[in-house]
């Protein structure tokens, strides 16, 4: 018997528990093939031999604030095509994902996001499988406004 796949919004509160500790607010994006996290001030390192990377994020949208580092192993670089058509090749780093009663790994490539209306995508490969889109609703597994990042935007005003 098929199991029932939880119906999501076309945005979400996005929990990345290896990364951070708020969730973020993601475009759910079937026309992206993998999901996107926004970073900034990169930077490349070894530990144990293994490349990892650390960067700093902004995670709720048109705020400066707060500035979070996040560090993670560095799992491939690819050549992605951004929205505007060009390519560019990003670090893919690999990370725990949660939404609603769902958690599971996704890949994430870093990329500047800063002048999009979302710091993070969720591309078709990490909901394939898991999720059914409703296009016409918005956070079908998550609150609408998260008491933490209420908190978050009212203090950084």
């Amino acid at each position: 018997m098929k199991r029932e796949r939880p119906v999501i919004g076309w945005r979400e509160w996005v929990e990345l528990p290896e990364l951070i500790d708020l969730p973020i607010k993601a475009k759910i994006d079937s026309g992206a093939r993998t999901s996107s996290i926004h970073s900034f001030g990169t930077r490349r390192f070894y530990d144990g031999g293994a490349p990892w990377v650390e960067f700093l994020l902004h995670p709720i949208q048109r705020h400066a604030t707060p500035e979070i580092a996040a560090v993670a192993p560095i799992k491939d670089e690819r050549w992605v095509k951004s929205s505007n058509g060009e390519a560019e090749k990003r670090i893919v780093i690999e990370t725990a994902a949660r939404l609603g009663e769902i958690e599971w790994t996704i890949e994430l490539t870093l990329a500047s996001r800063d002048v999009m209306g979302f710091r993070m995508l969720l591309g078709r490969e990490a909901i394939r499988r898991r999720f059914l889109i409703d296009p016409g609703r918005s956070f079908r597994q998550s609150d609408r406004h998260p008491a933490v990042i209420e908190s978050l935007e009212q203090a950084s005003s």
